[in-house]
């Protein structure tokens, strides 16, 4: 197992060093002057040219990707134009807050992602398969913005049960019962479609280990329903259903810069909406490359859950 865990990581390095290869050129090559974004109505030439030779933007691109994958690998992310402050530090404090929204989003899609589509797996063709099949394809169809929007016009503006924006409460706020209020909307808004995408591979995996001729055997053998489908069906069906959950908490993450700038969560995705309008390359650049990491380990983690799940896999 250890040496199956090691390969893993071994092949994830190649990974993250394309990905910053990737998320340097997307940032370097958007058009326009991010120091005379910076100098605003004090951009002179002079001015300007100055601020790029102290940021080393006067440079290459090798020379830039160099200079800034070094200081990566040393820990040091550069420090942001806009706020003056280092790039890791304001990552990592709004990353938690993402963290938070995308982990609570991935818990409420995968409950009822697998339980939607074991239902729907079990009552194949029933009343229940195809409300759950309806309500999945217009999840899956429908975008996260417009969802929050809807649910911030009926739970927060019509019936005031939810708050619309924000972590915590302005006055008075910041205890746990407060972030979790706060919390419900946009965690219900980013985990609609990985609900529907868990759920249809739920349902398709389940339908084919119910087909399995052990299934059957088990319930000539007296078996209970509910003991073959969970104990035996699930168990199996497990196996190929967990790397869609990693790439679904990958998904999240990434779908997080929508409902954080709906819900106004002061999280990653808001952070990399407003470096983008004030052209912070380096926030930018650190923003991207901490969640493409996450989303690698999420998927790293997937791989290593299958393989214990599943010895052959060894």
């Amino acid at each position: 197992m250890t040496a199956t865990v090691a390969k893993r990581l071994l092949t994830a390095i190649p990974v993250l060093f394309g990905l910053s290869i990737i998320v340097f050129l997307m940032i370097a090559l958007i058009p326009g002057d991010p120091a005379t974004a910076i100098l605003g109505s004090y951009a002179t030439p002079e001015n300007v040219a100055r601020l790029n030779a102290s940021l080393g933007l006067d440079q290459s691109l090798p020379q830039q990707y160099l200079a800034w994958i070094t200081g990566v690998l040393h820990g040091d992310f550069g420090r942001s134009y806009a706020l003056n402050r280092p790039v890791i530090d304001i990552v990592l404090e709004r990353f938690s807050a993402t963290l938070l929204l995308a982990g609570a989003s991935l818990l409420l899609a995968t409950v009822f992602g697998l339980l939607a589509g074991i239902v729907s797996a079990v009552r194949q063709f029933g009343l229940a398969d195809k409300v759950i099949t309806l309500i999945v394809l217009i999840g899956i169809s429908m975008p996260s913005f417009w969802l929050g929007l809807l649910l911030i016009l009926f739970f927060a503006v019509k019936i005031r049960l939810f708050p619309a924006s924000g972590m915590v409460a302005i006055y008075g706020g910041g205890g746990p019962l407060d972030i979790l209020h706060h919390l419900v909307l946009p965690a219900v808004t980013l985990a609609l479609v990985a609900t529907g995408v868990i759920a249809r591979l739920t349902r398709t995996a389940m339908l084919e280990v119910l087909r399995q001729d052990y299934i059957r055997t088990a319930r000539a053998k007296g078996l209970t329903e509910r003991r073959v489908v969970y104990r035996h069906a699930f168990k199996a069906a497990l196996v190929s259903i967990i790397p869609v959950i990693g790439i679904q908490a990958g998904f999240v993450l990434g779908g997080a810069v929508y409902v954080e700038t709906v819900f106004q969560w002061p999280g990653i995705g808001a952070m990399l909406v407003n470096a983008i309008s004030q052209r912070d390359i380096l926030l930018v650049q650190g923003g991207v490359l901490v969640v493409a990491a996450a989303y690698v380990l999420f998927n790293l983690l997937a791989d290593i859950c299958q393989t214990l799940l599943d010895p052959r896999l060894k």
